[in-house]
């Protein structure tokens, strides 16, 4: 039985061979490792990002198929994206992006409405995008958090979003099918979003969790790039929230 299973793993065919998937905000961090592993899996990928230099460097790195550099909160732009995207396409994932951690009575009104709507807005865009462009039991992963579940003052907007995210995704999978929909929610993960955040603190804060996750380790690109792929594959799995925190949430 056990010689039977190193065989099979051996032999197994690439899970995204022949398919297409795209990547919202993948230049960097969890989006650019995720496209590398649908690469590594035989997909094609797309991806996308604002910064232009940085998303030019990713695609000759992934030999992706075609990229483009845009701000995916802009409806018409991300329409127009998604007009001129290769098809069939087969999984789209939206990374990219961070919570906004201005105290929220301290926040100027419009400032308000977008730290509260932009990343559900963004994601009901793509899903109405996505809606006969995606091929049938192809998936949309979307990327939200585990931190914002811990009730911390000053933290309500993140509280907020990181609560409605599963609600949201589990009813996209009702609407969209057979297109599956589902969440990954990290919590603190080792990306160039969390470096830029912290500046000088972020050693301390991967001494610090090293000490106290359960696994006794930094979650990494890497591991929620897994999780990601897959999603894409398992074709049993939709309108899920899958945690990958490292126990983050159940430590103090």
């Amino acid at each position: 039985m056990e010689t039977a299973t190193v065989i099979e793993a051996v032999q197994r065919a690439p899970g995204l061979l022949g398919q297409t998937v795209v990547v919202i905000g993948g230049s960097s961090g969890i989006g650019l490792k995720t496209a590398r592993n649908a690469r590594m899996e035989g997909a094609e990928v797309v991806i996308t990002a604002r910064n232009p230099e940085r998303l030019e460097k990713a695609t000759r790195e992934l030999g992706a198929v075609t990229s483009a550099a845009f701000d995916a909160s802009d409806p018409h732009l991300l329409g127009r994206f998604f007009d001129s995207l290769p098809d069939p396409v087969d999984h789209v994932m939206v990374a990219g992006g961070g919570p906004r951690y201005t105290r929220p009575l301290e926040m100027q009104p419009e400032e308000s409405r977008l730290a509260f709507s932009e990343r559900l807005v963004l994601i009901l865009e793509i899903a109405r995008n996505v809606a006969g462009r995606l091929r049938p039991g192809g998936s949309l992963v979307l990327i939200g958090g585990t931190g914002g579940r811990r009730i911390t003052k000053g933290y309500e907007v993140v509280s907020a979003v990181t609560a409605a995210m599963p609600a949201l995704t589990a009813t996209l999978a009702l609407d969209l099918a057979p297109i599956r929909v589902n969440l990954v929610a990290p919590g603190f993960v080792d990306t160039p979003l969390s470096a830029s955040l912290l500046g000088d603190g972020l050693d301390a804060r991967r001494a610090e969790l090293r000490a106290k996750l359960p696994i006794g380790r930094v979650v990494g690109p890497a591991d929620v790039a897994a999780l990601a792929v897959h999603l894409m594959i398992n074709t049993a799995v939709t309108g899920a929230t899958y945690d990958i925190d490292g126990g983050q949430q159940f430590v103090a």
